[in-house]
């Protein structure tokens, strides 16, 4: 692209940031015939999620699965009918890791409970708490608005319910610690379930029996991937936006807005200085960027919004040709902290979708670090082989080396909604107030998943052509 203000017209929206939450937004403004211009400072779409193809592997280096949980995930489900697709039945089972005898001794993947009955049977939970919950629909709601994922669930459920169910799910969904994670930002279906119904229990039979119209009715919570990868779905959102709408490898934006309204964006292409303007600008990069990108707004400005700690993660594919894991066919197995500082869990990719290993193989994605060790990340290749390795073979029975074997490391990986969200979101508010036509969006608000961020750019888009 060449083009600067001189020439181009002023635009409808300028989005920084072509990650899930900027091509959603995009293409749903397109769909409304808005004019708009993506810019980017990597050379490619999709921002973290990034597939990969080796070997007959098909592998992730980034977010692996999304949830069919919002309308918005369902209604771009049909826009791309060809692309999307639901996971295997084995996507149903989660197994969790649990010490039998004693921390350290005999670890092994025991399934999560499915039924009631399953749930009595289970040596995951302890008897006392296993009766306990027949209380829970009786016991009165929490009133701190800012209680801790840990203590509500030790409130309402039980200890061994945290260790063993809700701190593994946790560590899948925000590596992150419960005692740190507020329920109403982090966790805002249960809270409300509490809050609205007094009970997790009571909401939960209150939701199955409420009649469901045809859009409720699409949130199946199935598990999805995209045809060849999630790439294949960023890629398709690119191609329906236009690439004429892109400027990728761009470096040094600044964001200004203009006297009179509108925003004008400066940034180098190619070694040569940029410009454009737009009514609406839109920024979805990690809070630590935003400084660089809004300079002028002070320090004491953005410091609630870039006091957000992200969890820092690595990542490991491991392939292999030749091997099969029945007794590890699910979706994957987490690990509660109390099992394991260091290992988050391992999912199983080719258990669910069939094109993500060669026939007769298995892919597995294994997840470390997070906010339980977040020095990991500075260890070297070679030791988080051995890491790994150790842990593939005590845990799993692996003793075959790996035919494929890559390793992703993300520092600012997962947002933490933590106590400081609350103070985040009102400086937010306020910054969009103050600045007319500014847009602070991605992961520092409104969720951290995939279905988040689909749901948060069909808003914008939403909100912004409805004007």
């Amino acid at each position: 692209m060449q083009t600067d203000s001189t020439t181009s017209p002023q635009l409808d929206v300028l989005i920084i940031g072509a990650g899930l939450t900027g091509l959603t937004t995009a293409y749903h403004l397109r769909q409304a015939g808005l004019s708009l211009h993506l810019i980017d400072q990597a050379d490619r779409t999709g921002g973290v999620i990034h597939t990969h193809h080796e070997g007959g592997f098909t592998y992730e280096a980034g977010p692996t699965t999304g949830i069919l949980s919002h309308p918005a995930v369902a209604r771009l489900s049909e826009a791309f009918p060809q692309l999307l697709y639901t996971a295997s039945q084995e996507a149903e089972r989660r197994l969790i890791l649990k010490s039998l005898g004693g921390k350290g001794q005999r670890q092994t993947f025991l399934p999560l409970p499915s039924s009631p009955l399953s749930g009595l049977r289970t040596p995951l939970f302890t008897l006392w708490d296993k009766l306990r919950i027949l209380g829970e629909p009786f016991r009165r709601k929490g009133t701190e608005p800012d209680e801790s994922v840990a203590e509500l669930v030790v409130r309402r459920l039980g200890r061994s319910f945290l260790d063993y169910a809700v701190d593994p799910f946790i560590s899948g969904i925000y590596a992150g610690d419960p005692h740190h994670l507020v329920t109403r930002y982090a966790l805002p279906k249960l809270y409300a379930l509490e809050q609205e119904h007094g009970s997790f229990i009571r909401g939960a039979l209150a939701k199955a029996r409420a009649p469901k119209d045809a859009e409720a009715r699409s949130v199946t919570k199935e598990i999805f991937s995209s045809r060849g990868g999630l790439t294949s779905l960023t890629e398709a959102l690119t191609e329906a936006i236009g690439r004429e709408h892109f400027t990728l490898s761009a470096t040094g934006a600044e964001l200004h807005p203009e006297e009179g309204g509108g925003w004008t964006v400066r940034f180098t292409e190619g070694g040569q200085p940029r410009e454009l303007s737009a009514r609406h600008v839109i920024t979805t990069i990690p809070a630590p960027s935003l400084p660089a990108l809004l300079p002028f707004l002070s320090t004491e400005d953005l410091a609630p919004i870039t006091s957000l700690r992200y969890a820092p993660i690595v990542q490991v594919a491991w392939g292999m040709r030749s091997v099969s894991l029945p007794h590890f066919y699910a979706f994957g197995g987490l690990v509660p902290s109390r099992e394991d500082d260091e290992l988050l869990g391992i999912l199983h990719p080719s258990a669910c979708f069939p094109d993500r290993a060669p026939r007769g193989g298995t892919l597995l994605s294994i997840f470390l670090g997070g906010m339980r060790s977040p020095q990991l990340i500075d260890r070297s290749d070679e030791e988080i082989r051995q890491l790994v390795t150790k842990r593939m073979n005590r845990l799993l029975g692996i003793d075959t080396p790996p035919d494929l074997f890559h390793i992703f490391r993300h520092p600012l990986a997962i947002p933490q909604y933590e106590a400081s969200t609350g103070a985040r979101y009102e400086r937010i508010t306020h910054l969009e107030s103050q600045y007319p036509g500014l847009h602070l969006a991605g992961g520092l608000r409104d969720g951290i998943g995939i279905p988040d961020r689909i749901k948060q750019g069909e808003a914008l888009a939403r909100l912004i052509a409805g004007e």
